[in-house]
């Protein structure tokens, strides 16, 4: 493990995937409570398009991301509360419209400057220090935010209707869990990679739902799962040469299944 440090492009990856593995999971644990779970995978085919938006204007694919995913999820936030739409319909449309868009523009890009790869499944060796400060800055505004109206947040999940008679700001607050869940979808091409991010946002919430009788030890006990499954995801990806997306995912479905072994 110490051989890892002596590297600054590793010691950035795993910097940005704790701040990943601290913020995403509270995020994730408002989604699963409301059974928005695959809000994630949605955004983050989305953020794939704006991606692919940013090669072909010829920006910082990021940069175009950002702006493109926050709309997407203000979108679809729109459809759920104004249009009465299934939920199920519009993320599947939004999820695939989102990927063939973004496959399309890096087709038509012709960059062969940038692996558009590494974004769909995250490349430890491209986290830059604006990644690193970027993404800093958002989690902790992320994290600021969601302590400063948790009750709210956590009224909203499990009784949308109740904290509206209660006074809370219910439609402004929807409409910032799901811009701030595209941000940090964005920001964690990366580390996690577009197709994977939303496991990192689902499954360590579902492993601490096993162990814990409170929303707020949930956030707790998910936040350690994530990080434990990104710590040993980069190190198993560093050493044995494998995608690091792939590497932490699979590490926290690996302590998702021992603890539904402990429990049973």
């Amino acid at each position: 493990m110490p051989e890892i440090f002596e590297y600054s492009f590793m010691v950035r990856a795993l910097l940005a995937g704790l701040l990943v593995a601290v913020t995403v999971p509270v995020l994730g644990s408002f989604l699963v409570a409301r059974r928005y779970s695959l809000i994630a995978d949605s955004l983050a085919h989305v953020s794939l398009a704006g991606v692919g938006a940013g090669l072909l204007l010829g920006f910082a694919p990021v940069l175009v991301a950002v702006p493109v995913t926050v709309v997407g999820a203000l979108l679809l936030e729109w459809l759920r509360q104004r249009r009465g739409l299934s939920g199920e319909v519009s993320l599947a449309v939004l999820m695939s419209g989102g990927l063939a868009l973004a496959v399309v523009l890096a087709n038509l890009a012709q960059d062969g400057s940038v692996d558009f790869s590494s974004y769909l499944f995250g490349s430890i060796t491209t986290t830059t220090p604006t990644d690193l400060i970027a993404l800093g800055i958002a989690a902790a505004v992320t994290l600021a935010v969601v302590a400063w109206n948790y009750r709210a947040f956590l009224h909203i999940a499990f009784d949308e209707d109740s904290a509206r008679i209660s006074g809370y700001r219910v439609t402004l607050l929807n409409y910032t869990l799901a811009a701030m869940t595209a941000v940090m979808a964005v920001l964690s091409l990366r580390i996690v990679g577009g197709l994977l991010i939303s496991a990192l946002l689902v499954i360590p919430v579902v492993t601490a739902s096993r162990f814990t009788r409170s929303f707020l030890q949930t956030i707790g006990v998910a936040i350690v799962c994530a990080m434990v499954a990104v710590l040993a995801g980069l190190a198993i990806a560093f050493y044995a040469g494998i995608a690091a997306g792939g590497a932490i995912v699979l590490s926290a479905i690996v302590l998702l299944i021992i603890a539904m072994i402990w429990k049973s």
